[in-house]
């Protein structure tokens, strides 16, 4: 159901109109700004547990900023970020390290540090929080790297010997060391040829089901939101200006909606996806 944002605001219900006690992400009020250029005002958006949520919005709405926000890597000016009912940026340091345990995060482009091997990337959040010996941590990133779609040979490569589309999952393994309960996801199709990305789509449906993962997931890519996602927020004028199922999502009357959804590609994908 597509809503005013402003309804969230008043109790913090959902899209339905109850509230929405299966949010594990909420966020409040948010502003961002870098200087004096505002890029969100009064945002509110809820993650809710066991869903793939994707976010879209035309070039300079911020989407890369508001995951950013969420994960504390770009401290608001104003609102509040719930993780898990506890405010994120209200938390003591401990606090704050052990909710960034609860989730993980693939960047675009991957984000691999490029001296070490696929293997060691997924080995070094490992070490750096549960202080695991080697043997152990290799086995994990060994079963890391197989969840994400990569052979076995795959973790003794550098970053610079792999695919586009392999770097992808390799990022996706390290996102998935600690046995997170959200990932975020920063255009994971972006660069995929058809077939990967859409290899890589029901990657992260298989993931949801079977690990029980909760996703946020930034796309511009039309085939994946009809494919993995159960609801879309929209970002525009520095706010959500609708949320819920895609089917209901893509009939706001805005501009940039009737655009992005009912264009050539918006209409192709939808033909797509209902065969």
């Amino acid at each position: 159901m597509v809503i005013d944002d402003r309804i969230l605001r008043k109790g913090d219900v959902g899209t339905t109109g109850r509230p929405d006690s299966d949010a594990i992400i909420r966020v409040r009020g948010l502003k961002t700004q870098f200087g004096h250029a505002v890029i969100h005002e009064d945002l509110d958006l809820d993650l809710r547990s066991g869903e793939i949520l994707g976010v879209v919005g035309g070039s300079g709405t911020g989407k890369s900023v508001l995951m950013r926000a969420i994960i504390g890597l770009k401290r608001p000016s104003a609102g509040s970020v719930s993780v898990f009912g506890q405010d994120f940026y209200a938390a003591s340091e401990n606090q704050r390290i052990e909710i960034e345990r609860r989730w993980g995060v693939l960047f675009q482009g991957g984000a691999l540090f490029s001296s070490l091997t696929v293997a060691q990337n997924v080995m070094a959040p490992i070490r750096e929080h549960l202080g695991m010996p080697d043997a152990l941590a290799r086995d994990i990133a060994a079963m890391k790297i197989s969840m994400s779609g990569l052979p076995p040979e795959a973790g003794d490569k550098y970053p610079s010997e792999l695919s586009g589309g392999m770097r992808k999952r390799a990022g996706l393994a390290r996102a998935l060391a600690l046995d997170p309960e959200i990932v975020f996801l920063d255009e994971p199709t972006a660069g995929l040829d058809p077939i990967g990305a859409a290899q890589f789509d029901q990657l992260i449906v298989d993931l949801k089901t079977s690990l029980g993962l909760t996703v946020f997931m930034i796309t511009h890519d039309l085939d994946s939101l009809y494919a993995a996602c159960d609801r879309v927020a929209v970002l525009a004028e520095k706010h959500v200006i609708a949320v819920g199922p895609l089917s209901e999502v893509a009939e706001t009357d805005h501009a940039w909606t009737r655009s992005y959804f009912s264009g050539p590609r918006g209409r192709a994908a939808r033909a797509s996806a209902l065969g």
